[in-house]
């Protein structure tokens, strides 16, 4: 079922030119990788998919085996890697699917694909830093061993994950992890052991340190034109790396109700705020079912005609209220950007007016990841060329 009273609008040229952003500072020899987990940040796992992989992905990132087997569904072939855990009595049906390889660290996964005897790409996970999954270093010979065991099971990539390189100034951390990770490429060497695909890039890593790159980077966040963090744009800005992020996602609804609430009158659950002047409100069909935080709510603000329209009161389950006194000429129906760029009616010479995600996740006190990917995956994704 979609539910069409909010819907979110993603720009195709936008999600080219960052794309094209990363291409262009990886060069010809590294891969690209682009997570799509998570309902593509949700942008829309689908929708979003079909336009990266007509642009030249090498690998699709995802987080479980049942956002691969969508994929599958709708016929994107490219390679896949389970990033996330995959259960022991789910992995017969991934074994079913070409060119989908899985991300391992516990022995028990080793040991069930080992039985089922069909052909299968791992990637090793390597925890260096990070304290979630992956194989402490010490133990990495004994479990490439125990894989060696069964012949069907290929090695094809070894990676890690950094764990302070976005929200910080100081990447001293992140080294220790990359000294971690290329002291177990060197001790694999030693014992002639040969990974293909060696990769530790997230978006942040990416842009400011070429030495993070190895085989392949997996870019997530700033492929949707959003900066991992300021620290991460700070830097980049240090580094002189001259990149422009474009930001992909607007989210959108419309106005259900116009009604006039006099001076002192309490708005939404809670009476939480009172008008301070007789009021134009407008009654808007989104609430935190949609993804629309109630942490916005008294605080946050939409688009209307290209000007401000402060969310009055508690934002509820599938509507919220926004004070549109100072606005001409609205009526029901007019579009409403929660986030996005909405240009000002003809004539007002003003310039056009943007919400940004970062915006919203100030805010909410949190990070722009949350708040594109709690945008409910049952709204409607459309795809702006």
């Amino acid at each position: 079922m979609i539910y069409k009273n909010s819907w979110v609008e993603i720009s195709e040229p936008a999600l080219i030119h960052n794309l094209a952003q990363f291409r262009k500072l990886i060069g010809t020899k590294v891969k690209l990788m682009v997570p799509v987990k998570a309902n593509a940040y949700g942008h829309g796992l689908v929708e979003t998919t079909k336009v990266l992989v007509k642009d030249g992905v090498d690998f699709f990132g995802v987080n479980s085996l049942a956002e691969a087997q969508i994929l599958r569904s709708h016929k994107i072939l490219k390679p896949i890697l389970i990033l996330g855990y995959v259960k022991l009595d789910e992995l017969s049906d991934l074994v079913k699917l070409k060119d989908v390889a899985l991300v391992v660290y516990n022995l028990a996964t080793i040991k069930k694909l080992g039985q089922l005897k069909k052909s299968i790409k791992v990637h090793l996970k390597l925890e260096t830093g990070t304290g979630r999954q992956g194989i402490d270093p010490a133990d990495i010979l004994d479990f490439i061993n125990s894989i060696k065991k069964f012949s069907h099971i290929k090695i094809e990539g070894l990676y890690t994950h950094f764990a302070n390189i976005e929200d910080t100034l100081d990447h001293s951390f992140a080294f220790k992890q990359l000294e971690i990770f290329n002291n177990t490429i060197y001790l694999l060497d030693e014992h002639k052991i040969k990974i293909p695909l060696k990769h530790t890039a997230c978006s942040a890593a990416t842009i400011l340190y070429k030495q993070t790159h190895f085989d392949l980077v997996r870019p997530g966040i700033s492929t949707y034109g959003l900066w991992s963090s300021n620290e991460t744009r700070l830097t980049a800005e240090k580094h002189r790396k001259l990149l422009t992020l474009k930001q992909v996602l607007s989210w959108k609804t419309f106005i259900a109700q116009i009604k006039t609430i006099k001076k002192d009158m309490p708005i939404g659950y809670g009476c939480s705020e009172r008008l301070n002047r007789d009021s134009k409100i407008a009654i808007l069909p989104v609430g935190y079912w949609d993804g629309l935080d109630r942490g916005y709510s008294n605080i946050g603000n939409v688009l209307i005609k290209g000007l401000r329209a402060k969310i009055l009161g508690r934002i509820c389950m599938n509507m919220c209220m926004v004070d549109v006194t100072d606005i001409d000429d609205i009526k029901v129906e007019d579009e409403v950007v929660l986030i996005g760029r909405q240009a000002p009616q003809q004539g007002s010479g003003r310039g056009i007016e943007e919400i940004t995600v970062d915006e919203m996740a100030n805010k909410l006190n949190t990070i722009n990841y949350e708040v594109v990917t709690r945008i409910n995956p049952l709204l409607p994704r459309k795809i702006i060329k």
